[in-house]
């Protein structure tokens, strides 16, 4: 099969090259890939540490190839969307039966593969956070995958929803998603927040930290900003905040069902910001990393 492998020497650090057809173990279905996805939290993990010839890739939209040679999960020609943590690059991938979900007719293979970590990554941290309706939940970052989910899905259960962005360009569209608020500074806040979901860390976060309700929670997904977050002492004491590392955890079926069942339903935009060639994958990573693109790259497999 075709994938696109870590190169250090290569343009954009990829190769796009021939290697062995991976093989499913007894609880793995194959399955022939037509969309994937990139995800600004596995580029530089995958880049840099991942072994030369390794095959990135997390998310990743296709054709069930090969049943699960244990008899569970769906039959050869399902259309599938699925999540894992490597191999997703690539023409055929090897997929857990419980980290998939059978796509509805009316989700697009693109769709779908803008899903996986960002619609999973929102669904998980908006429940780990335990959000109620009503509550005032500030989401960082809103205009990047995670960010685009988080809205919408808050809004979906009832909170009062406040996007943190860039610059007043990369609000563009979160109020029709389900913002209440779009906000380019934690300055402009205008009343405690219960809930923080920050995806880029650095000293906004210290920031929110003084903007929260006495028992408020912060789930912390990730650092885009590559900056250290200097807390002030006693800072989480003082307020009875709780601050979560958040992590995925594992058994994705349910929850990539219900994300794309939105999708299907209209209840869900996917955030697909580009569509193009794997053949393009380095300008596609380029553009990602230096924010030149709002929501998902997706990179579609072809000759």
């Amino acid at each position: 099969m075709r994938a696109l492998v870590v190169d250090r020497e290569a343009p954009g650090r990829l190769r796009l090259t021939t290697v062995p057809d991976p093989a499913p173990g007894p609880g793995e279905v194959l399955v022939r890939v037509h969309a994937t996805s990139l995800n600004y939290g596995e580029i530089p993990t995958e880049l840099n540490t991942a072994p030369e010839g390794a095959v990135p890739g997390w998310d990743a939209a296709g054709v069930v190839e090969r049943a699960a040679p244990s008899g569970g999960g769906p039959a050869p020609g399902a259309r599938v969307v699925t999540w894992g943590r490597s191999g997703g690059w690539a023409e055929l991938r090897t997929v857990r039966v419980d980290d998939l979900a059978v796509l509805p007719s009316e989700v697009s293979f693109a769709q779908a593969a803008a899903v996986p970590v960002a619609g999973l990554t929102a669904l998980r941290s908006l429940r780990q956070a335990g959000v109620m309706p009503g509550q005032r939940v500030a989401i960082t970052g809103a205009s990047g995958g995670v960010g685009h989910f988080a809205v919408q899905l808050a809004r979906r259960l009832g909170a009062e929803v406040y996007a943190l962005v860039g610059n007043p360009a990369r609000g563009a569209g979160l109020v029709e998603l389900g913002a209440h608020h779009v906000l380019v500074d934690p300055k402009e806040l205008d009343a405690p927040l219960d809930v923080v979901l920050d995806n880029v860390g650095g000293p906004q976060l210290a920031e929110i930290l003084g903007h929260m309700a006495q028992g408020g929670t912060v789930v912390s997904i990730g650092a885009t900003s590559w900056q250290d977050t200097p807390l002030a002492p006693y800072q989480l004491v003082k307020g009875q905040l709780r601050l979560i590392g958040f992590q995925p955890g594992d058994g994705f079926a349910a929850d990539l069902s219900h994300l794309v069942g939105l999708v299907a339903a209209g209840q869900l935009d996917p955030g697909v910001g580009s569509v193009t060639s794997w053949h393009e994958a380095g300008s596609a990573i380029d553009d990602l990393l230096a924010r030149r693109l709002r929501g998902k790259a997706v990179l579609t497999l072809g000759p």
